[in-house]
């Protein structure tokens, strides 16, 4: 420390000692005004929800298909977490809790005053949060000065994100749903149009043309072989009229054997779509639930005290060091 240094730190406390009865009375009377001022503040309570975020996967998928690539019982990444973060901080359930529990009463505030909507937003965002912790988890704490109100918030809010996370799960299913009833419904009629088609053929004798014709042509050449011309005249006649149902036979048939098989897959995509549509399923696996606490979080009382004693004493000392200093210039 240098000369000048040591001089300025002397002088700093040869001012404070001159001064301490003023420094003392500020702080005597910050004290009291602080501390009356603390009383007067509204105690409030504090009640939170500890969760992990599940994975929207597809419980569909789960039951049908036959390769499972994800596990509904797995606990969620940071992705997962964030979005149902996202979910907990919505207008959706904002919404919900302040109608549910009347909030614009609850916090005193007039519905068609001017601002209304944001003081009650300001208002509910000071009192409810929604944070990721270190561990990966969710919490949501709210504040307030009924304990049981708090708790009651806190364990809604939650409860509230299964409901809209399985809300826009379901509707976001139901419009695959319905592309996939739609699909379904007309492969379906696809298929019951050929085989009404086949059904003429059935009444005309032909149910399966190539192994018909496979065994006419061994009838047809046992026949020849053994010289019976009129036999064979009226195979070779039978022969004749199957083949001119042979192209739309073998088109119906391979047509309708595709159509099965896409019936198939569409059958499989539709209760798959259907189950998603219909399940409700967790979003979030809930570590703690929120309890009525029985010490208060805010305020406290000491540390405002003890701030605001500080805080008054630092600028009364600069403002009398200023006032010292313009004084000592107009001497000069």
């Amino acid at each position: 420390m240098n000369e000048n240094q040591r001089l300025d730190s002397s002088h700093l406390l040869h001012f404070i000692f001159n001064n301490r009865k003023k420094f003392f009375l500020i702080g005597v009377a910050t004290t009291a005004l602080a501390s009356v001022v603390s009383l007067m503040m509204t105690e409030q309570f504090q009640s939170s929800v500890v969760m992990f975020a599940t994975p929207q996967h597809s419980i569909g998928e789960q039951f049908y298909e036959e390769v499972k690539r994800n596990d509904l019982l797995e606990y969620g990444e940071t992705e997962d977490a964030e979005r149902l973060l996202q979910i907990l901080n919505s207008d959706r359930i904002r919404s919900r809790i302040i109608e549910k529990y009347d909030l614009w009463l609850h916090y005193d505030i007039e519905r068609n005053s001017p601002g209304a909507q944001a003081l009650l937003g300001k208002e509910y965002n000071s009192n409810v949060d929604a944070r990721l912790t270190r561990y990966g988890s969710i919490e949501v704490s709210v504040l307030d000065h009924d304990p049981q109100l708090a708790a009651d918030i806190a364990n809604d809010i939650a409860f509230l994100a299964d409901s809209v996370s399985n809300r826009l799960r379901n509707d976001r299913a139901s419009d695959a749903l319905i592309y996939a009833t739609s699909s379904l419904l007309q492969v379906q009629n696809e298929i019951l149009d050929m085989e009404t088609q086949l059904g003429k053929l059935y009444e005309l004798g032909v149910y399966d043309f190539a192994t018909q014709i496979e065994g006419l042509n061994e009838q047809y050449a046992t026949a020849i072989a053994k010289g019976s011309t009129g036999n064979a005249e009226k195979i070779r006649l039978q022969m004749a009229e199957i083949s001119q149902y042979a192209n739309t036979f073998n088109k119906l048939s391979n047509l309708i054997e595709a159509a099965y098989e896409r019936e198939a897959i569409l059958k499989k995509r539709f209760e798959l779509m259907k189950l998603d549509a219909e399940t409700q399923m967790p979003s979030a696996f809930i570590v703690d639930y929120a309890a009525p606490a029985d010490k208060k979080a805010k305020p406290i009382r000491w540390l405002i005290v003890v701030m605001s004693v500080a805080s008054v004493l630092v600028f009364a000392m600069l403002a009398l060091l200023a006032a010292e200093n313009l004084k000592s210039t107009k001497t000069a």
